[in-house]
């Protein structure tokens, strides 16, 4: 066996087949990150010309010395447990990455540490890969831990419904029924998904922008959007769709449930006196109560929605997500919602419009995509655990990030400079 560079077409070609593929593993992501300054290898284990395993390696150039970096996004696609695979495999990189003038190589594996349930507890008798993190550590992978935020390249924690097999009724059985309720309401009162084309990007843009400074995160240009735009959209791998409400339709709906009910009231009203509804006053009454408080809502939210017609006109954009769709999974890479509306809980129709897409396309699963593994009420991303909790599915944990350090004493540089810079980074931004 030996280590070879592969064109776009081979190695596309045994990734494709691999449970564990994603998005990171296509000429796609290479090319996306190039833009970046990254430079990228297709590299495969030949044995007598039959692929074993392979890896797309991205290689930047670290700032001030004339070294690299090496990331492989989301690991290599081998057989993590075959040792003797993995052993010969790590060796051929080795040589590479020194040949290269590498400092290190990094992995994060996309391969479930132990089975979870939905609440993050364990699961007995379930998938249980420590084996996996020893053989790696016992290679000389240097492990970063198994950590529970989101300090990492990658989520370690993500949180996923499974869809293959499963018809859109059986997905939807699994959710909370508040979230059930609040879909239904949400297509009840014209609140709509639709795909954005490229010269519309300035739409999602203005969203990730708005959303950015709610959550005190640094949002990326639009130069951005339009790169991942070209390197992904036309393979299929990118959609960005967008969630708008119709007034007119909100108006319609709503007139149309206020008049049922008032001839549900007069219906009511005219069988008593006539003797042909046979009911207890008090129970007469109190439907009568609940009719009429229910149309004097009714009346207000019409009032609203006329003020929005009046002053946003017929549609309005509420929130959007960037999906991208690769392998086995669609996967929520990020989204937002304008914070002026997000009453109107856009999120859950943009969620529920992917997961509808993940089972009528055949996927494995539907990836909410990053959580943290701090199941506490305490941390303050709890709150979007229990909202992508709320669709059902299970808590997926990583084995989580590797390094295998290629020089020893240009990774101690490294890892002192990289240290420092964080340190004063922080510092900086404190006094910002």
């Amino acid at each position: 066996m030996k280590l070879v560079k592969l064109n776009e077409k081979e190695f596309k070609e045994f990734v494709d087949k691999s449970e564990q593929v994603t998005f990171h593993q296509t000429k796609n992501w290479a090319e996306l990150k190039k833009t970046n300054g990254w430079k990228s290898y297709f590299l495969g284990l030949d044995d007598n010309d039959e692929i074993k395993a392979a890896a797309l390696i991205l290689a930047k150039k670290v700032p001030f010395v004339k070294k690299k970096m090496f990331y492989s996004p989301r690991g290599f696609i081998i057989d993590y447990n075959n040792l003797d695979l993995l052993d010969f495999f790590t060796k051929e990189l080795k040589t590479f990455a020194k040949r290269e003038g590498a400092i290190f190589v990094r992995i994060d594996p996309y391969v479930m540490y132990k089975q979870r349930d939905i609440n993050g507890n364990l699961v007995e008798d379930g998938i249980d890969n420590s084996d996996i993190v020893r053989k790696l550590k016992f290679l000389g992978y240097k492990h970063f831990g198994f950590n529970l935020m989101q300090e990492t390249l990658q989520p370690r924690w993500m949180h996923v419904i499974n869809t293959e097999g499963r018809s859109l009724d059986d997905v939807m059985k699994d959710m909370e029924s508040k979230t059930r309720q609040i879909i239904r309401k949400n297509e009840r009162n014209g609140i709509h998904v639709r795909e954005i084309k490229k010269d519309e990007l300035s739409i999602f843009k203005d969203i990730m922008q708005q959303t950015s400074e709610r959550r005190d995160f640094l949002d990326r240009p639009l130069s951005y959007y339009e790169n991942m735009w070209d390197v992904m959209h036309d393979d299929g791998i990118l959609k960005i769709m967008i969630a708008y409400i119709d007034f007119d339709e909100y108006l319609e709906n709503t007139t149309n449930e206020k008049e049922k009910l008032k001839e549900e009231m007069h219906d009511r009203k005219e069988k008593k006196e006539k003797n042909i509804l046979k009911m207890n006053e008090k129970k007469y009454e109190q439907k009568q109560k609940f009719s009429k408080n229910e149309i004097d809502r009714l009346n207000k939210e019409i009032k609203k929605i006329k003020k929005y017609q009046k002053e946003y006109g017929h549609k309005l954009n509420l929130g959007g997500i960037l999906f991208l769709i690769y392998g086995n999974e669609v996967l929520s890479l990020f989204g937002g919602s304008l914070e002026k509306f997000m009453n109107f809980q856009s999120a859950y129709t943009l969620h529920f419009e992917g997961i509808k897409y993940a089972v009528e396309h055949g996927y494995k699963r539907y990836n909410f995509y990053g959580i943290t593994g701090d199941f506490s009420k305490d941390n303050p991303l709890y709150g979007l655990y229990l909202f992508k909790k709320s669709f059902g599915g299970e808590v997926v944990e990583l084995i989580g990030e590797f390094d295998l350090v290629i020089s020893k004493f240009w990774y101690f540089v490294y890892k002192f400079a990289f240290a420092s810079y964080k340190k004063l980074k922080k510092i900086k931004n404190k006094n910002d």
